[in-house]
């Protein structure tokens, strides 16, 4: 009985190549390509640190617009705020500079924690006394997290506690 297959040519070099190069590349960038909204999106591999007297310069002379969110690494609400005020920047498709600052973590420790906040520009952490540094910030920030400031472009600030009000959002980047 004639087979109605035709036999298989055997593969070329440069197809085997491509097709080992391919299967490599997908298992590397699909699970980051999976993650909806994060294209062209890097974590951070640096840390700044962020003093009594950092926020006084960052209000003067820092980037604008700018959103700050002041969190913690055990804070359960702070990367799901992050993430809405992400989704808001990416929405009204302007540059924003967009921070997060951990306040219980110093130094190169807090990268361990960037996974949370990919998108963001920058990551500050606290180096002195917490209170003084918070109180630089805002005096009557009651250290609850997240923490949010919007510096607008004309150098207007609104401060909120968890996600800012979609008007307070739609103030500061109109």
């Amino acid at each position: 009985m004639k087979s109605r297959f035709k036999p298989v040519q055997p593969l070329g070099r440069r197809t085997v190549l491509a097709a080992s190069a391919a299967m490599v590349l997908s298992a590397w960038a699909t699970p980051l390509m999976a993650q909806s909204g994060r294209k062209n999106r890097v974590t951070l591999n640096s840390v700044l640190r962020f003093d009594e007297t950092t926020w006084a310069r960052l209000v003067e002379k820092g980037p604008r617009p700018a959103a700050y969110i002041f969190t913690t690494t055990y804070c359960p609400s702070c990367p799901d705020a992050f993430e809405k005020v992400m989704a808001f920047v990416m929405q009204a498709r302007r540059p924003v500079e967009l921070v997060v600052v951990l306040m219980d973590v110093q130094g190169k420790a807090a990268l361990e924690h960037a996974s949370h906040y990919v998108g963001a520009t920058r990551l500050y952490t606290f180096e002195g006394f917490e209170s003084a540094i918070r109180q630089s910030v805002d005096p009557k920030w009651p250290n609850v997290t997240p923490y949010i400031v919007l510096l607008g472009r004309d150098g207007g600030v609104q401060r909120s506690i968890g996600v800012p009000e979609e008007a307070a959002l739609k103030r500061w980047l109109p």
